[in-house]
């Protein structure tokens, strides 16, 4: 059958809050999000496609595999993607070896079932905002670690971070840690491309029109600490989550329209 490389039946996401969408949309009117958007792009080539999306915000890796992993390999998609780890690069403990063993764990579970695998690299956060300048080393270290579990089980990766046009705050919201409604289609689109679907291309890595550059002002920096830094932390001090009482937005494999 020409094309049945690209025909997929059963999509899972699993990962945190850029699966989940935020960003894309809100919590009244509902999320879209890179794995809605890349669904539907799916569904053009798939009609009979159906599509569960577990991902919950402010998960860490090691709770994206204890809480989603199971219900995804219950699910028995043919495609996956896994996306997690910005969670845990933002906490006072990182341990880079520890979460890529848990994105390990979930590429080796869902391959060995049959699965085709997609993730991503993170781009450098310092170049969205200039107070995550300390945690670049720790993107890079799970970046590296991230293509090499990848790599031992033939997962697809998407390179975020080798495109300029990633970090352009157009395509970010305005807390500087999710992806806008244009980034989410951005990493759609790059999964579809890294995937090789029908009608997929490099676009998605094209700079987007010129604008006039607005430099960073200290008034601006401070204004932006108060509205998303702050409450962060204070979330984080009081060892809460966003995520904190939710679940998963779609936990069944459910028709997608293209």
């Amino acid at each position: 059958m020409p094309g049945a490389e690209h025909q997929y039946l059963r999509y899972v996401a699993l990962g945190d809050s850029q699966t989940e969408g935020v960003g894309d949309g809100d919590d009244t009117t509902g999320l879209r999000g890179l794995a809605d958007r890349l669904a539907e792009r799916l569904a053009l080539h798939s009609p009979g496609l159906r599509y569960a999306n577990l991902a919950v915000r402010g998960r860490l890796a090691g709770q994206v595999r204890a809480e989603q992993l199971g219900p995804a390999l219950a699910l028995r998609p043919d495609l996956a993607t896994v996306v997690a780890g910005v969670n845990d690069v933002l906490r006072p403990r990182f341990d880079a070896d520890g979460v890529a063993g848990h994105l390990e764990a979930m590429f080796g579970a869902l391959t060995a079932q049959g699965a085709r695998v997609a993730t991503m690299t993170f781009p450098d956060l310092a170049r969205i905002t200039p107070l995550a300048r300390p945690l670049a080393p720790r993107v890079s270290a799970l970046n590296d670690r991230i293509r090499a579990a990848a790599g031992r089980h033939g997962v697809v990766v998407v390179e975020t971070g080798h495109h300029p046009v990633v970090t352009d705050s157009r395509l970010w919201s305005a807390d500087r840690l999710h992806a806008g409604p244009l980034g989410h289609e951005r990493i759609a689109a790059s999964l579809a491309h890294a995937l090789d679907l029908p009608g997929s291309d490099d676009s998605w890595t094209h700079p987007l029109p010129p604008a006039r550059a607005a430099s960073p002002t200290v008034l601006a920096e401070l204004r932006w600490a108060a509205a998303f830094l702050g409450p962060w932390l204070g979330r984080r001090l009081r060892g809460r989550s966003s995520g904190d009482a939710r679940t998963a937005k779609r936990p069944e494999l459910l028709p997608v329209r293209a």
